[in-house]
């Protein structure tokens, strides 16, 4: 209960997930769902943005305890499912949600309990399709690479080269099918200088991969991960200039121009747009901006 305490102390965090799976022995099931279960009917504390509940797997035997007791937390808005190998999992929750939570899964409803997914296994792999289909519910999809490293007897080196095509696999399932998120793998090495220098080249490597976040196993890792994974100052500038020019090219009737030299076409202003959607998400003054560079031209 002490560090669950503890964790209302954070400032500034995305996500907070509560977990009952491997950090919970058998035995201190019921004990976690308790302690968890009073969290959750807290007063929300201004700094955690949401408040998600890692429970076990549904073929573990303790998913049904987990959900009946969990979802009567008050201020509960995602839950986090591991090994998630088939739809029938995500199915399986979703009609636990259903009925446990009807107001809040009503046709129509604004405020579900969303579902991330951890992706754990080569078979999840391969039937990612199906899995991001299996629920309305599901917002992004995770990778846990250390589980599925050992289903696929994998070494985890540090240019994370061995784990190349099942996070492209993530990514790309989660854009088709339009999920919010697309969560990178933990970084298990963060102390001391080198540590943080591997979490941020990590950190890197997965926004150039197309994930749009990062697990932490500690606050330590939070500043660094927003801070990668947050537009830069540089890249907000520019996104909001394509923008500012895009729409009046638009109005010259110009479906392609230039800016510092170089052609800005239809993916290049969306790339932008999302950019300037993720920039204000961060809290950046987009509004600012617009006022600064309001007498951009294209070119």
């Amino acid at each position: 209960m002490r560090f669950l305490e503890k964790s209302r102390g954070l400032t500034a965090v995305d996500s907070v997930a509560y977990d009952l799976e491997d950090s919970v022995t058998p035995s201190k099931k019921p004990e976690g769902r308790r302690n968890i279960l009073e969290i959750l009917n807290r007063d929300r504390v201004a700094g955690i943005r949401e408040q998600a509940v890692r429970i076990n797997s549904v073929g573990s035997g303790f998913a049904e305890d987990d959900l009946t007791e969990i979802l009567r937390g008050k201020h509960l808005d995602c839950l986090v499912v591991p090994k998630v190998d088939s739809p029938s999992d995500l199915q399986f929750v979703t009609d636990m949600l259903r009925r446990k939570l009807p107001e809040r899964h009503a046709d129509g409803s604004t405020n579900p309990v969303k579902i991330v997914a951890l992706v754990e296994s080569a078979r999840s792999i391969m039937d990612l399709a199906s899995i991001c289909k299996a629920s309305p519910y599901l917002s992004g999809l995770t990778f846990a690479a250390e589980d599925f490293a050992l289903d696929l007897s994998l070494t985890r080196t540090p240019s994370l080269h061995e784990f190349m095509y099942a996070r492209s696999a993530i990514v790309t399932a989660a854009r088709a099918h339009n999920l919010p998120s697309a969560l990178d793998l933990v970084s298990t090495t963060f102390r001391g200088e080198s540590g943080r220098t591997q979490l941020r080249d990590e950190c890197e490597n997965g926004k150039r991969f197309g994930f749009n976040g990062k697990q932490c196993i500690h606050p330590d890792q939070v500043q660094t991960v927003q801070e990668v994974y947050s537009p830069s100052a540089g890249e907000a500038e520019w996104a909001v200039r394509v923008v500012i020019c895009d729409e009046k090219a638009d109005r010259q009737g110009r479906g392609a121009w230039t800016l510092d030299g170089k052609m800005i076409d239809v993916p290049v202003v969306g790339k932008a747009k999302a950019i300037v959607a993720k920039a204000e998400l961060c809290g950046m003054d987009v509004k600012a901006l617009h006022e600064r560079f309001k007498n951009e031209q294209p070119q």
